[in-house]
């Protein structure tokens, strides 16, 4: 991950805001708990996180999420902010797994499925309920159970697909020392 922001960056954020918007929108799978999915984007902005970082995955998923909300019934801004949240907790991940030089074995993947579980579960459970319950004055006891689900069912699903996607990409990229001087 480079230090130094560059339009790279800026192009990662807007597709990044674009896909996320698209399987935020088109591809969830209902719980069976009102307004709370299954959802397919959270294992794309784990992958935008590790590659780019913090901030473009924290972008990445508030814009795009704003976006699949404005598409819909309307802003909920309690979760918007916390998909943003979690884009920056998936980025933070980056510090920890090289992915950019090809690395993701047992240790990175151990990383990676703590770290995005412990993610999901504070993002779900803790900080988008109680934006619920400050913003809209909702029922903690739906909020809660809400989050609940998302935090479970996001973590499986993250930790399932945003495996599968980071191990392919790992695979795309060229180990150091793998290539050798032919004689």
């Amino acid at each position: 991950m480079s230090k130094k922001f560059t339009v790279k960056h800026i192009v990662a954020i807007g597709i990044g805001a674009a896909v996320f918007f698209i399987l935020k929108r088109f591809v969830t799978i209902p719980t069976g708990i009102p307004n709370t999915d299954i959802a397919t984007a959270y294992p794309f902005l784990a992958l935008l996180g590790v590659v780019y970082g913090p901030i473009v995955a924290g972008l990445a998923g508030f814009i795009g999420h704003a976006l699949g909300d404005l598409t819909t019934y309307g802003a909920w801004w309690s979760w918007i902010i916390a998909s943003g949240i979690l884009g920056v907790f998936f980025g933070l991940l980056a510090k920890r797994i090289p992915i950019e030089q090809g690395i993701f074995g047992k240790k990175e993947t151990v990383t990676f499925l703590v770290g995005e579980t412990i993610a999901n579960l504070v993002t779900w459970v803790i900080i988008a309920p109680i934006g619920d319950i400050l913003i809209y004055a909702e029922a903690p006891s739906k909020v809660f159970t809400q989050g609940v689900v998302a935090g479970i069912t996001n973590s499986i699903v993250t930790g399932v697909i945003g495996f599968i996607l980071l191990k392919a990409y790992a695979q795309t990229k060229t180990k150091k020392g793998s290539l050798n001087k032919e004689a």
